[in-house]
């Protein structure tokens, strides 16, 4: 490996979710250059992408107890805050790693914070940037997107994308946004029928951003059955998206088909343990089938996997206290 091209080669792995494969060609080099930070911070992004926060977390603190103002691994740290939930800690790893690095990507990922924080206006003051000095610049035209689509500003929501499908005309999820922002204030029905006669078209039959607004009009339009049907060809398309399979879980639930509920939130449950709706939907779905043991095994199972996930354990002394008291006194 040339390792002139190593980061760039690190980058592309990464944002093709190859993570095996990036992790496997950093702790190769690592074992030529152990101290080097570059490696440890994207080798704690590897890790933190796939959910191994603790591992992270270590290689993290290795870094900054050798160079406290790091900014990539500042970088990394507010990103696993964001992923802790805690938006307020990442702020100020985003702010001091511009400090000592001011690049617009921790711009963008302060942005990213606020908007996390519900202060959509300092999130898009925080774009705006970036933006009067380059226009065009497409992850903070889609963040701006989507901030003002959190704040119901629908009008300049769909201006936003529509800029963007100036830019990038290819980019399906542009595509798959505007249609919806179009379609917001029309019939249901009549946007399920449109949507089905374009997902037809032997172009758009494997766009899975298409399934999964056809799944969310469905649902809307009280269809449950049938988004389910879209939400599961949707997450075939996009394995690693986990918003179509958790969608999918919550129409199954909708549905009281609990063991089809259980089978999707699960898988998305052990991938991201932190989501407190995905969780309180497999508990109902396992009290429904009157199999909270099942639910408890989960639990523990997801934390010996999620060790820093703290909030289990409360989770998995109240389901325990449960079983206790359901089960037999002894003679």
């Amino acid at each position: 490996m040339d390792r002139e091209k190593l980061p760039d080669r690190i980058r592309s792995l990464k944002e093709s979710r190859r993570y095996s494969e990036a992790e496997e060609e950093i702790r190769y080099e690592l074992q030529e250059n152990p101290d080097q930070s570059f490696l440890k911070t994207n080798l704690a992004d590897v890790y933190l992408r796939q959910g191994r926060f603790v591992e992270a977390r270590i290689l993290i603190d290795e870094v900054l107890a050798r160079d406290p103002q790091h900014p990539e691994a500042l970088s990394v740290l507010g990103d696993l805050f964001i992923k802790q939930r805690s938006p307020q800690r990442a702020l100020g790893c985003y702010r001091q790693a511009f400090a000592r690095d001011p690049k617009p990507y921790l711009i963008l990922k302060t942005a990213r914070a606020f908007k996390e924080m519900k202060l959509f206006d300092d999130a898009l003051q925080e774009l705006e940037k970036v933006l009067v000095v380059k226009p065009k610049s497409l992850p903070f035209l889609k963040e701006k997107a989507f901030i003002l689509n959190r704040m119901k500003r629908f009008d300049q929501a769909l201006e936003t994308p529509e800029r963007i499908r100036e830019i990038s005309p290819d980019d399906v999820f542009i595509q798959k946004e505007i249609l919806r922002l179009r379609s917001r204030r029309r019939p249901e029905t009549q946007v399920v029928k449109e949507l089905r006669v374009v997902i037809g078209m032997e172009s758009k039959k494997d766009d899975a951003q298409l399934h999964g607004l056809l799944a969310q009009r469905l649902k809307g339009a009280g269809l449950i059955k049938e988004a389910a049907a879209e939400y599961k060809r949707a997450s075939n398309l996009e394995p690693n998206n986990p918003y179509f399979l958790k969608q999918q879980g919550f129409c199954h639930y909708r549905q009281k088909e609990y063991d089809q509920a259980i089978h999707c939130l699960k898988e998305a449950f052990q991938k991201d343990p932190s989501d407190y709706v995905v969780r309180k939907t497999l508990e109902r779905s396992y009290d429904a089938r009157d199999d909270i043991g099942a639910y408890l095994t989960l639990l523990e199972e997801t934390l010996l996997q999620h060790p820093d996930q703290k909030p289990l354990l409360g989770t998995i002394r109240r389901i325990r206290t449960r079983l206790k008291a359901l089960s037999p006194n002894p003679s």
